[in-house]
Formats: C-alpha cells, structure tokens, sequence
C-alpha cells in the first residue's frame, strides 16, 4: 500500500461520533491523547489500579491518567466480559483499542456499527501479540512498523486497514522505538478514520502463512545466556531497554544490564560467562563468538552504574577478571 504525507489540520472533525477507547500503557496514552483532539471519546476501558510494592503506593495506569486530565467515563474491569453490558449500552459507533492487553468477546466486537479497531505496533502479521517493540529489536529486524486493524476473536489475526514502516537502528532501544512508533501510531490512526467512518477504507486479508509473534516478555527472557552469540545477547540487551532489563547473575544475585556493546576479542581459555577484562567502560565477558562488554549496569539494591566502576568497587571483594556470570 502506498503511503502517503497527511496534515492533521485536513482531518474531518466528527465530533458527534461516539467511540469507546481501550488501552492501557504510555504508547495508547500517546494515542488517545491525539485522538482527543479531533474526536469525543465516550469512555475508556483500561486496566485496574496496581499498588506499587514499594510503600503501598496505587499507580494508575498511563490512559487512565489521560482519561481523569480530560473528565472522561472510566471503565477498569479485571475481565473486560464483566462489563460486556455497559459497553454495549454506551452505544458506540466505534471501538478503538491499543495496547489493552486483553482479548474482546464476540459481545463487543459486534457492538458498534463501524466495528472495532486495533493500533498494533508492529508490520502484521509479523509480531502478533503483546510485546511487538521488545520482540522486534530481541529479533534482530531492522525495520517494524505499525498497522491499524479490524479486530476479530483471535489475537491480532483480523483484516488490516493501513500501516506504515519504521526502520529499526543498529542502536535502537526497546524505549527509544516505543517513542517513534507511539508518535507513527497517534498519526496513522487520525489519517485512516476518516475512510473508516465514511466506509470508503479497504480491508487487505493477513497471509497466515508469514504469521510471527511477539509474546509478552517472561522472567526466563530477561536472562542473558553467555553461550549466546555477541550479537544476539546485544540485541537482548537493547531491546528489553528501558524495562523490564536483561539481567545476569553475579555472586548468585541479580544484576541488571542496562547497556553493552561487543567486541571481536576471542578467548579460547576461557569459559563463555567468564570476566575477560576490565574496559575503561565495561566489563568483558567471554562469549559463543567473541566478547561482550558490559558497559551500564545495576547490582541488585543499587542504581545504575558504569560497568568499570562496579568493577573497582567489587575488588575490595575479589579479582572480578575470570569470575564467571551466570
């Protein structure tokens, strides 16, 4: 599909139509910030208040936040078929949902005349599911995007509408590409609902065929694996960067990898995991293919830090060259 330059200010304005958003974290608070600026909004489904374990504090939701800043219905079910019934009484034209993180039941997905939408952060149907950005750096692709979809039973399996294409840097961060994409996101959707409230959008069918996903991150991913090459422990690093952190472990405690960068250094005496060196910026590590060098780090309790000054630090405990990391 051909992409095309828009200007927000040539956007038809629908002020009466009512939609229903859904979402959940910073990138749909992006969205619906846009959104809010040329259309009504009825209501906002997000997910429940979480109290922080630190203090007891409750944190809401970066949407909801959006939401009270702007006097808008607040809807935060544990279950969103809980409240099947009221969405469907609020009679919207149009439901939007980004980043909401559950599936819809049939229920709702019939409810409003122009259906129900998705803004997804990735090329679909490349990286279905929830973790797009991490999953597309941890993968190594150089480019991703975002595509704006009707919404079906299945995860992210309905029929696109529109996307555009993001190139991905050699130094990108999961945090930095979020950044882009929430801004390509808030755009491309403000472009493809005029089409899709006057019916003139098209509707292109996914190739299943060339289905990948992008599942929400577990603890286990977060673990580097020394006997992983360079470059796919860098890739890791980076694209669990700004949260949740790759970690190793050092002394059996967690450490957390902020930053590295790799070198083409070969060890042949060493065990993949083991301290190769002391950098001026970084600890090096033996690994598959060469050496990776830890440049920030965060010991477990601690700030974050340059992998040379926990290293200095650590000597008051021991030699840290050929301690091996776990």
């Amino acid at each position: 599909m051909e992409e095309k330059e828009f200007n927000l200010e040539d956007i038809h304005v629908e002020k009466e139509l009512k939609i229903v958003y859904m979402g959940t974290p910073e990138f749909s608070a992006t969205v619906l910030k846009g959104l809010l600026e040329k259309y009504k909004v009825r209501a906002v489904v997000t997910q429940p208040d979480r109290v922080n374990g630190r203090g007891g504090k409750v944190t809401y939701s970066p949407v909801k936040q959006v939401a009270l800043d702007n006097t808008l219905l607040i809807l935060q079910p544990e279950r969103v078929r809980d409240i099947a019934e009221q969405i469907i009484e609020l009679e919207p034209d149009l439901i939007i949902t980004c980043a909401y993180g559950q599936i819809l039941t049939k229920g709702i997905l019939q409810a409003p005349r122009l259906g129900c939408i998705n803004v997804h952060a990735s090329l679909l149907p490349k990286l279905r599911g929830g973790a797009p950005i991490h999953r597309a750096i941890m993968n190594g692709l150089d480019k991703t995007g975002v595509t704006i979809m009707y919404m079906d039973e299945k995860m992210d399996e309905g029929d696109m509408i529109s996307w555009k294409e993001v190139p991905i840097a050699d130094t990108e961060t999961a945090e930095t590409l979020h950044d882009k994409l929430s801004i390509v996101g808030r755009d491309l959707l403000l472009e493809t609902l005029p089409s899709i409230i006057d019916g003139t959008n098209e509707r292109f069918k996914q190739d299943d065929s060339e289905a990948t996903y992008g599942y929400n991150i577990s603890k286990d991913d977060e673990h580097i694996n020394f006997n992983r090459t360079k470059k796919e422990i860098y890739n890791k690093v980076r694209g669990l960067n700004s949260f949740p952190g790759a970690y190793c472990l050092i002394d059996g405690e967690v450490m957390k990898v902020w930053e590295c960068y790799t070198t083409d250094n070969v060890y042949s005496n060493l065990f993949n995991g083991q301290v190769t060196k002391i950098y001026k910026d970084g600890i090096g590590v033996k690994v598959d293919n060469g050496e990776v060098v830890l440049k920030t780090v965060q010991p477990a309790g601690r700030k974050r830090m340059n992998g040379a000054d926990f290293a200095r630090g650590y000597e008051n405990k021991g030699v840290i060259v050929g301690k091996m990391l776990g």
